[in-house]
């Protein structure tokens, strides 16, 4: 009935429709077949009919929305990695093993994010992973001291969208570490409890610098993705205050 329905759609509803009242007309039963013709109409047609076009419109946006999302998960650190081979290049010949130990890290990193990246949830132990060896491969790549500490407090069970929280940490290493000479901070932190997530970051910076891109194309891609999976079910707070960067997200695990 619906692929009849989806292929014939309103002309024929009106092709029909409009065959009963001729009848009605012909046999001067006006009032019986008007009924009919109504009820005919409402029941078996305009019903069905209307409930296959909420249905498209509710396909289609669900489509559109996956297809915005897949597009923004695409766009996560293209310049990490970019910025990371360049690293790798110039160690291959100064330090062969830590560029080996690098390319391992670097693998596991881009593996997480072309595979896992295609689901619409992950396990928040397989995030949690992928944030470490992202902060792993960081300590790697800078040639100084950098006060990196992660602290995770989870339970199974809580599921969420993969990539999340690697914009927030980027930044934090990107408008931070990168421009600080010495004594530069991460701290962050990720629970799960009474079904929610908290993740909390912390991080400092050259206030003399203005920390640009901040809101960039990577904070506007997060709040994005949060809108289309989260809709109202998520809170996003950004600060800053004496050289310090502060964001705060938490999310109902649906």
């Amino acid at each position: 009935m619906t692929v009849f329905l989806k292929k014939y759609s309103l002309p024929f509803i009106a092709f029909f429709y409009f065959t009963l009242l001729v009848m009605a007309a012909v046999m001067e039963e006006y009032e019986l077949y008007f009924t009919i013709a109504a009820l005919f109409f409402t029941v078996l047609i305009f019903i069905p009919w209307l409930i296959w076009q909420v249905i498209l419109v509710v396909r289609l946006r669900h489509e559109r929305k996956k297809s915005e999302l897949l597009h923004l998960k695409s766009q996560v650190n293209p310049h990490f990695f970019f910025n990371t081979l360049n690293n790798l290049y110039g160690l291959i010949k100064s330090d062969p093993k830590k560029a080996e130990a690098l390319v391992l890290k670097l693998s596991d990193l881009m593996r997480y994010s072309i595979y896992e990246a295609d689901n619409e949830r992950v396990t928040l132990e397989k995030e949690v992973e992928y944030l470490n060896n992202y902060i792993e491969l960081h300590k790697m790549r800078y040639h100084k001291k950098i006060d990196v500490d992660f602290q995770v407090d989870i339970k199974e069970g809580y599921m969420v969208m993969p990539l999340l929280f690697i914009i927030l940490l980027e930044n934090a290493f990107k408008h931070g570490v990168e421009n600080l000479r010495d004594k530069a901070f991460v701290h962050l932190s990720l629970t799960a409890a009474d079904n929610e997530i908290h993740f909390k970051i912390k991080n400092n910076f050259d206030d003399s610098m203005a920390p640009e891109g901040r809101p960039g194309i990577g904070l506007n891609n997060l709040k994005r993705r949060l809108e289309l999976a989260y809709e109202n079910k998520y809170q996003l707070k950004l600060a800053q205050h004496n050289g310090e960067y502060l964001a705060e997200l938490r999310l109902k695990n649906l």
